[in-house]
């Protein structure tokens, strides 16, 4: 009896040896920061599978912590430079945060530019790869993508027609459509995602602009009465920019290197795009669950508001080629990418 039992007793030792040779600390523990709460579908859909996949993959050998709502301190703004001075080793964060940084991403936050998620999203991660290595070469990309092209939420006031955009106090969500709002009328005010609850409730503007996928977390449905979108080309999009600390990236062996690849460029572009897509219309049930009223730009009307738009498009090119970019060759290119992905 006692040999059996030290027999079993030596099968539980080496059975709990290969356990802690298992669960042995991670190689590399790696921070990710984002701005948006943990009940996001950035967060919860796209993000912690993410990293999920990375330790799964790497067999434990990568850990990654993730710190929403700006845990780790600093502002939204801040995220692109946190990950490029390695005080983060990862971190999700919009581009136009910093405007005039990114110049030639901006092809794709034009007026009337973007088509689903999922195909300006893969647009915008093919264009990078040819367009974009100066602009990105600071940090190790992950993938570059869009959200749903997004729409007016107002708290007091339907917007039926481009008149009605006049005079209102409007959340411009990057600078090019801070410009496009200016040109018909309106006040812009930027502001990050963030800090939208807390403008609308205290009239600081009047209209949000964002796809509903933001709508939901930040509960701006139950802050605004009405809500209008466009029919046809997307009003607009916003870029983001999830990245890697290039000395951490180069630190790691081929191999660990490899499992970072193999989640990041073009099919995750397209992955991401695709929840967006697909969350948007789940959560666009909240606002009509809310009893708000919709409004929709189309037809005669949307050709209205893309020729008031148009002359931003055109600045665009200008001052692209007063920086020596070929501005139109840059929009063409933006287009077709975007055109080639949504046959797909």
């Amino acid at each position: 009896m006692k040999k059996i039992k030290l027999q079993g007793l030596a099968l539980v030792a080496g059975s709990m040896l290969s356990i802690n040779a298992i669960a042995a600390e991670p190689e590399y523990t790696l921070k990710l920061h984002h701005m948006l709460p943990p009940m996001s579908m950035a967060h919860s859909q796209f993000l912690v599978p993410w990293a999920e996949r990375v330790e799964t993959e790497s067999n434990g050998r990568i850990k990654i912590d993730i710190y929403p709502a700006m845990q780790l301190g600093g502002k939204p703004p801040q995220l692109f430079d946190q990950t490029r001075k390695g005080i983060v080793d990862l971190s999700w964060t919009v581009a136009g945060y910093t405007p005039g940084r990114f110049p030639k991403m901006t092809s794709f936050e034009l007026p009337f530019i973007p088509g689903t998620a999922k195909a300006t999203s893969m647009a915008l991660q093919d264009y990078s790869e040819t367009e974009m290595q100066d602009e990105m070469k600071d940090v190790h990309v992950i993938a570059l993508h869009t959200h749903t092209p997004g729409s007016f939420h107002s708290r007091d006031k339907a917007i039926k027609t481009l008149e009605d955009l006049e005079g209102m106090k409007v959340r411009a969500p990057n600078k090019v459509m801070s410009e496009a709002f200016k040109s018909v009328g309106a006040n812009t005010v930027f502001l990050p995602v963030t800090e939208m609850p807390s403008a609308l409730s205290k009239g600081v503007i009047d209209v949000a602009v964002l796809p509903f996928e933001v709508v939901l977390p930040m509960k701006i449905y139950e802050l605004v009465k009405h809500h209008t979108e466009f029919k046809g080309a997307g009003l607009y999009t916003n870029t983001f920019v999830f990245s890697m600390n290039n000395k951490v990236y180069d630190s790691m062996p081929a191999d660990l290197q490899k499992v970072i690849d193999n989640n990041s460029g073009i099919a995750l572009a397209g992955h991401i795009g695709d929840l967006f897509d697909n969350y948007e219309v789940f959560a666009r049930k909240y606002a009509v669950d809310q009893g708000n009223s919709f409004d929709y730009i189309e037809g005669a009307e949307h050709a209205r508001w893309e020729k008031a738009m148009a002359p931003i498009t055109s600045q665009w090119v200008e001052d692209m080629n007063d920086d020596d970019y070929d501005g139109q060759r840059l929009l063409d290119k933006t287009k077709a990418l975007i055109k080639k992905y949504e046959a797909l």
